[in-house]
């Protein structure tokens, strides 16, 4: 008999500051996602704590006050771990655990133990440790209890080298030998993408938990990871598909999200790098969420850090099955309509008017309006390769005017 599994959550509290950079509003979405992100790593969020602050304190990021009161819930509920929205500096991280007496996370760590997590192949392990190993670098001598001065006494008289240091050469150490294997890795995957042959590259792009693997799986009748949670997709995933009779390379790649650890766009070069050789980007949206523009902004400013934001790009606004505008009652007078009150048809009649044709409005889930989505990439692939080989006009004719097999297997 099949015995029934519990499933244990640790115990957390989040800690957020409201700014002139971030209003109520933005802290309360901010922690929203924070939520998301604790959860993804496999925490329970008990409370939140918010402070109004016009720059964070240098010593405890929040003021004193705020932080007895946190200590005070942490000690009475027995709280595990308490994770703040925005990086802590080492000595705020330090200060902090004195008072608090628990486990101090901050957004900054709380990725990269969901990234430790989800890293299934060698190369993904490889590129989370290296960023885990350069965000504990300066923080070394608040994480373990054993990192103290050498005393003095019998047999305690060494080179001279204190323990804190050792560990700081192992890890120095550790990051340069890291960096190397990822070295050759990387010639090793840039040999892989130039065997590719002449194939136009399409790479799937967007915010975390926008649907890109989905997408991907409705489309090249793969069966990528799907999980509704925060970065199911670490590793990159390519494959080739046919649609009519033109083939193409689409790539699934790890999702963005906002204050994204720049250890982590560091140490996924790579994986970026097929962002970046790509000859079409697919930027997936999320347009049922609240704040959908934000996540455009977020995957944008990416997209100019590791320069592929002149690329050519069609906006794919997915699950449109889920998209419900706020409704006000014809009596309610008080209530301004806003963005939020807009439908899909409203929508099309903005700034997303301008992008011409080249936006789409999709539900990967439900495979609404998935053939439109075929046909304009198809069309746009088309140009491409065209383009590049002239001569191989004739092979691929007009997607309405294609007569053969509907489609050929992948």
């Amino acid at each position: 008999m099949l015995e029934a599994k519990t499933t244990t959550y640790e115990t957390a509290v989040l800690i957020g500051i409201i700014n002139q950079s971030q209003d109520e509003e933005k802290s309360k979405e901010y922690l929203d996602e924070l939520e998301f992100l604790t959860y993804t790593a496999g925490g329970e969020v008990k409370k939140r704590f918010q402070q109004k602050l016009d720059v964070p304190h240098p010593k405890t990021f929040i003021g004193k006050g705020k932080l007895e009161q946190v200590r005070d819930y942490v000690e009475e509920h027995e709280i595990g771990t308490a994770i703040f929205d925005d990086e802590l500096s080492p000595a705020q991280q330090k200060n902090i655990e004195k008072i608090l007496k628990c486990k101090v996370v901050d957004r900054t760590y709380l990725i990269l133990d969901i990234f430790a997590q989800r890293a299934k192949t060698s190369y993904a392990s490889t590129q989370v440790e290296l960023a885990q190993y350069e965000y504990l670098l300066p923080r070394l001598a608040g994480l373990w209890t054993h990192l103290e001065r050498q005393r003095g006494g019998i047999g305690m008289r060494g080179p001279g080298e204190t323990e804190i240091e050792t560990d700081r050469r192992i890890v120095r150490d550790k990051i340069t030998l890291l960096k190397k294997k990822l070295k050759t890795i990387d010639k090793q995957m840039a040999v892989q993408r130039g065997n590719r042959g002449s194939l136009v590259r399409v790479a799937l792009v967007g915010y975390t938990n926008v649907g890109k693997s989905t997408l991907m799986n409705v489309i090249s009748k793969s069966e990528a990871f799907v999980e509704n949670k925060l970065f199911a997709t670490l590793d990159t995933t390519v494959r080739k598909v046919v649609i009519r009779n033109l083939p193409f390379l689409l790539t699934d790649t790890v999702g963005f999200i906002r204050k994204l650890p720049t250890q982590l766009i560091e140490s996924f070069k790579s994986t970026l790098d097929e962002v970046r050789e790509a000859d079409l980007l697919l930027h997936v949206v999320d347009i049922s969420h609240e704040n959908f523009e934000d996540h455009i902004e977020s995957v944008n400013s990416i997209l100019d850090d590791i320069e592929a934001r002149d690329k050519p790009c069609i906006m794919v606004f997915n699950k449109i099955d889920n998209y419900e505008p706020e409704t006000i009652d014809d009596d309610d007078l008080m209530v301004e309509r806003s963005y939020q009150h807009y439908t899909l048809e409203e929508w099309k009649k903005t700034w997303m008017q301008r992008q011409g044709d080249k936006v789409l409005f999709i539900s990967a889930t439900e495979k609404e309006n998935i053939e439109e989505f075929r046909k304009k990439v198809y069309e746009t692939v088309r140009d491409i390769h065209i383009t590049r080989f002239p001569y191989n006009n004739f092979l691929y004719p007009e997607y309405d005017a294609y007569t053969g097999d509907e489609e050929l297997e992948d």
